[in-house]
């Protein structure tokens, strides 16, 4: 007779074989197994995850979704509500995902008809945070407390169509259906400053539509450094925390790097499934974020400070289709005169036709735009070439190599990358099923006479509304609904007096 383990369900509860979930009595049942929103995987995993609790003595988690903006927001749940949590989720106000960043509600939220297009956000109703026990982590900065990510429901069990991880795993299961997986790799600039805490102050103290004046930070590094050896030395006290707290989060950490501008540093990530990046990613900025200011440090995912407009930061997103089964890359190209195959080639024409669109998902920001410069490292128009990191998309690899991708440089590391992950797949399948030709790859991508990228918000949110390839993947109500919350936050944007426009015209005029 074969022992038992201690978690296992007994015979007599219908356990035994791939059904014996390893979870107490009490802890099943609720909200999430009346709504059957758990496989026997989670499950497993959310058995294996009270263990861990219980040896390390865990006394808080932290229940986390991302919101439109691809940030964190979360409650933390004290041990004693724990297994309740585990089996009924987590509410929070469904209105979290009708804000723009400054926290200002862009829709009626306290109306009958919020505007947004779908049932469940009225009155700013609770949303249900749903989590998946796969996702646990330690955290390595704050004692005796975990995390969790979560998936978002309508307290029918329904999914809430704006929850960004439900998005991509959407459009990844359509994509499996076609017989092919996803993968993903992520090179993510950041800039790191000297911060100043102490100093919070009245003018630091923002509301909705008005955020507070930015605190006061000082550069780390001078700049003109790439990948200056001495220069990371002197910052090796960040480093060594950044290795550890990112490694102890089971991250795929690559590469930590000293960029060339001031006060900028990249982190690259291993190349994984699309959902299991987009999950580090989100981890990730908080981590960086997090560890940083435990050391006296400021780091940002802003992709132009002020101080740094020699280099701004951006988010290069590696991408190639696998097929289903066997794991073969059907990217590599079969013969050794071509750069990718010909499904690798009809998806980077999808990429560049629909760029503008993307554009909004990759550069979800008013900042990011300001990116967009010549001669920069950063593209600025709509082209392709090979091995070549001023165009907008990089082809990468060629025959015989396994790790043949096509790497999209227009991203900000700000987006949201549940969002700008789909956009890639949206784009590139479009490209692959209507049999899409690309131009010719450039050799001068800033003298190119190729489209220019939209050059703000505006614009790339224009192109979003009319895009019907998007609207035919996402349906009309999400592709509203993003584009609404941009546009509030572009409009916004114009009515604010610069700096500029004060030294530009106060005196003269």
């Amino acid at each position: 007779m074969r022992e038992r383990n201690v978690d296992e369900r007994p015979f007599a509860e219908s356990g035994g074989g791939v059904s014996a979930r390893p979870m107490l009595a009490t802890d099943r049942g609720g909200f999430i197994g009346r709504h059957e929103l758990w496989d026997e995987a989670a499950y497993a995993a959310a058995g294996q995850m009270r263990r861990v609790v219980d040896e390390l003595g865990i006394e808080m988690v932290r229940f986390s979704c991302v919101d439109q903006h691809g940030i964190l927001r979360s409650k933390t749940i004290a041990r004693g509500a724990l297994s309740a949590a585990m089996r009924a989720g987590v509410t929070a106000p469904s209105s979290l995902l009708l804000k723009d960043t400054s926290g200002e509600s862009v829709f009626s939220v306290f109306s009958p008809d919020t505007g947004v297009g779908a049932m469940g956000f009225s009155g700013a109703g609770d949303m249900v945070l749903v989590p998946d026990p796969a996702s646990f982590r330690v955290l390595p900065w704050a004692p005796h407390t975990g995390w969790i990510l979560c998936d978002l429901h309508f307290p029918d069990g329904s999914p809430v169509p704006f929850c960004s991880r439900t998005i991509l795993r959407n459009e990844l299961t359509t994509l499996a259906a076609k017989g092919y997986g996803m993968t993903v790799g992520a090179e993510l600039e950041f800039h790191l400053f000297r911060s100043d805490d102490d100093a919070l102050d009245t003018e630091h103290i923002g509301a909705p539509g008005r955020p507070g004046a930015a605190l006061p930070s000082a550069p780390t590094t001078r700049g003109s450094q790439l990948l200056h050896e001495e220069g990371l030395d002197r910052m090796q006290p960040f480093v060594d925390a950044l290795y550890r707290g990112l490694t102890m989060l089971d991250l795929p950490l690559r590469s930590i790097e000293l960029e060339f501008g001031p006060s900028q540093f990249e982190i690259t990530m291993e190349a994984g499934a699309a959902t299991a990046t987009a999950d580090a990613i989100v981890l990730c900025r908080s981590a960086v974020r997090r560890i940083a200011a435990g050391l006296g440090y400021h780091a940002t995912f802003m992709s132009r400070p002020q101080g740094t407009e020699g280099a701004s930061t951006g988010w290069h997103l590696h991408q190639s289709l696998t097929r289903l089964g066997t794991g073969e890359n059907v990217f590599m190209p079969d013969t050794p005169d071509a750069a990718m195959s010909l499904t690798a080639s009809s998806y980077l024409a999808g990429l560049l036709e629909h760029a503008p669109a993307a554009s909004v998902f990759a550069t979800p920001t008013v900042n990011g735009y300001k990116r967009y410069q010549p001669n920069s490292l950063a593209p600025d128009r709509i082209a392709w070439g090979i091995d070549n990191k001023g165009a907008m998309v990089r082809a990468v690899g060629g025959y015989g190599d396994a790790a043949t991708r096509l790497e999209n440089r227009s991203g900000e590391p700000a987006a949201n990358p549940y969002l700008y992950i789909a956009s890639q797949l949206i784009s590139g399948m479009d490209g692959v099923e209507r049999g899409l030709v690309p131009p010719a790859p450039t050799n001068d991508p800033y003298r190119t006479d190729a489209p220019e990228l939209p050059s703000n918000l505006g614009e790339a949110v224009d192109a979003l509304e009319a895009d019907g390839t998007f609207r035919s993947a996402l349906g009309d109500v999400v592709v509203d609904w993003f584009a609404t919350i941009k546009r509030a936050e572009f409009i916004r944007y114009q009515r604010h007096v610069s700096d500029w426009e004060q030294r530009e015209y106060f005196d003269i005029f």
